[in-house]
């Protein structure tokens, strides 16, 4: 097998969907173009090539029933105490890996997090984004990232009554007063999507490891629905892209 082959790696997607999102609520099965979010992510799993097994996570039963129709696999909820509105992510991996270990004694390779929240994100972006971890053995996992809209070297933080710059560096002094294309490039995790070996998790005991590599994607790809607002522009834009 080639260090990209993934034919013969268990790649297993898992879709996290709680109930008690608030904004807006139930934002996991919002209807957008017709259907509910969660069964867009479910769609774009079960049509990787390189994913071979798509579960949801839920603590809800209707979320559950919803994913079970769309053709997701549901093998368990997932407790309350780790499905509020702090929960993390690792949290809801380490049970969902933990689960299929004791009981199916399945244990994956690869992990893709495909997030409800971005229902445009094209399926040969999934494939690739596995081919490039699979190809890094040394890389613990990979993330989508963004250009950032705004430079952290011209962000603030306040002491008493003065102003103290959160970064700074040392070849160029008062960063915050240079052009920002003198500044170092920087990027944004946009939640689009994140591959992570098995053993990040189980063994490094994070959800990305200390060697992550960038997928870095163009701001004009990035949908990511955290409020009706967003929900409506991701609407409107699929209908252009549909025309």
């Amino acid at each position: 097998m080639s260090s990209t082959d993934t034919s013969k790696l268990k790649i297993l997607a898992i879709i996290p969907a709680r109930g008690g999102s608030k904004n807006p609520p139930k934002k996991n099965i919002q209807p957008f173009r017709g259907r509910p979010l969660v069964v867009h992510t479910v769609e774009q799993g079960l049509n990787s090539t390189t994913i071979n097994r798509t579960i949801v996570s839920t603590d809800s039963e209707e979320i559950a029933q919803i994913a079970r129709d769309a053709g997701a696999d549901v093998p368990f909820l997932r407790p309350a105490e780790i499905s509020g509105d702090m929960a993390t992510d690792f949290e809801c991996f380490d049970h969902a890996v933990s689960w299929l270990d004791e009981h199916e004694n399945y244990q994956p390779d690869i992990l893709v997090q495909l997030r409800c929240t971005a229902p445009l994100r094209p399926i040969e972006m999934i494939d690739k984004a596995v081919q490039m971890l699979a190809a890094d053995p040394e890389a613990d996992s990979l993330r989508a990232v963004i250009p950032a809209a705004h430079t952290p070297y011209k962000m603030w933080s306040i002491d008493g009554p003065y102003l103290q710059p959160i970064l700074s560096l040392p070849e160029i002094p008062e960063a915050y007063n240079e052009p920002r294309q003198k500044l170092p490039s920087i990027y944004w995790q946009n939640g689009y999507l994140d591959v992570i070996r098995r053993e990040t998790i189980t063994e490094k005991r994070s959800i990305t490891g200390d060697k992550i590599l960038a997928f870095v994607m163009s701001e004009e790809d990035d949908v990511d629905i955290d409020s009706q607002r967003d929900l409506d522009r991701a609407n409107e834009r699929a209908q252009k892209r549909a025309k």
